[in-house]
């Protein structure tokens, strides 16, 4: 069978010569094969990002970045390392606002996605790409970014069945991909607080997204710096899965087309900040990011936008909105700082 078949074609003859396979293994090979074939972003992808929608994210980013590294000392040589840059728009316009305050780091792309550095290249012709983090330097302070890069990463599931925890796998019956129950007990696996939890409970890990945020913090610890984590996610635990795919901006069966659609879970923040001050990195703290930007003044930054193009005012406002709005991305959507132990707070937290 050839790498260019379907990935659903290559699933069911896995499945069927080896039995059900993981949730995480099913979500893992469907992102490598979605975004390693295209540009999902922007009104004609499948989903659109905040740096997108509107210039002022990526300044507001910037000038956070600028603000803590000039109150933790101007070291010179300093990094700006984003995770999944998409097409390089966030870090292009918090470049351009950092830069009118003195930043003018070496910029590194932490990026496995061809037609994505194809992009990033036109955007930010200085950067240095990275597969991963292992080959950023380890020699000066890093301002590490990274939005919605931790919801694509996969996830394990766990689900309780009358004969305990078990790992939720995906089988191919009756012509469709479907969740089943393991057969091998998980429950060693499981949380003693939780190991109690009614049938038919999921709960859902991301090793992907601990792992990073492990390596990050020990970065910080290491080296001297900070991080933003922005993402879509919850800052207190939950059960359930929160596997979802979206195409062409709408919600579809995450089971329906693998490797043609965006598969995505919610993030876990309430996790992830222990697992970083457990290296001795700081937790700035995790806030909305309705109420963060409000902090940075997008609110002032819309008006003076609109003061100097009038004629784009509606425009404006209504990507404000869509940024800092309850019932949009403002209270859904998370941001979560890390600091090095030695580095200052951070605005908005």
């Amino acid at each position: 069978m050839s790498p260019d078949d379907p990935l659903s074609a290559i699933f069911q003859r896995l499945i069927g010569h080896s039995g059900p396979i993981s949730v995480m293994h099913y979500m893992g090979e469907a992102n490598a094969r979605y975004y390693a074939s295209k540009d999902p972003l922007g009104e004609g992808g499948d989903f659109i990002t905040a740096p997108e929608i509107s210039q002022m994210f990526g300044e507001l980013i910037g000038l956070w970045l600028a603000d803590i590294w000039i109150r933790a000392g101007r070291e010179e040589l300093v990094h700006y390392v984003e995770l999944g840059p998409g097409r390089g728009t966030l870090a292009r316009d918090a470049l351009a606002a950092a830069k009118r305050y003195g930043l003018e780091p070496r910029v590194h792309f932490v990026e496995t996605s061809t037609a994505l550095k194809d992009i990033q290249l036109a955007t930010v012709p200085n950067a240095f790409w990275h597969n991963d983090l292992s080959t950023i330097p380890q020699y000066g302070p890093v301002l590490i970014v990274a939005n919605e890069f931790l919801d694509a990463l996969p996830v394990r599931q766990l689900v309780m069945t009358e004969d305990g925890w078990r790992e939720r796998m995906i089988d191919f019956r009756d012509g469709r991909f479907l969740p089943v129950a393991g057969h091998m007990p998980m429950d060693g696996a499981v949380p003693e607080a939780r190991k109690l939890a009614p049938l038919g409970t999921i709960l859902e890990t991301n090793p992907g997204a601990a792992a990073t945020i492990y390596e990050v913090a020990g970065r910080l610890v290491e080296q001297g710096g900070a991080a933003l984590f922005i993402d879509y996610g919850h800052d207190a635990i939950r059960d359930g899965s929160t596997l979802q795919a979206v195409r062409a901006h709408r919600k579809v069966d995450p089971f329906a087309a693998p490797g043609e659609a965006d598969l995505t879970a919610h993030v876990d923040f309430a996790t992830l900040a222990p697992i970083a001050q457990s290296r001795g990195s700081r937790w700035l703290g995790t806030v909305t990011q309705g109420r963060w930007l409000r902090a940075l003044g997008i609110e002032a930054r819309a008006d003076a936008l609109t003061a100097f193009a009038p004629e784009h005012a509606a425009a404006i406002h209504a990507a404000k909105e869509r940024l800092i709005g309850e019932g949009q991305m403002g209270a859904l959507f998370k941001i979560m700082g890390l600091a090095a132990p030695t580095w200052p707070d951070g605005a908005g937290f």
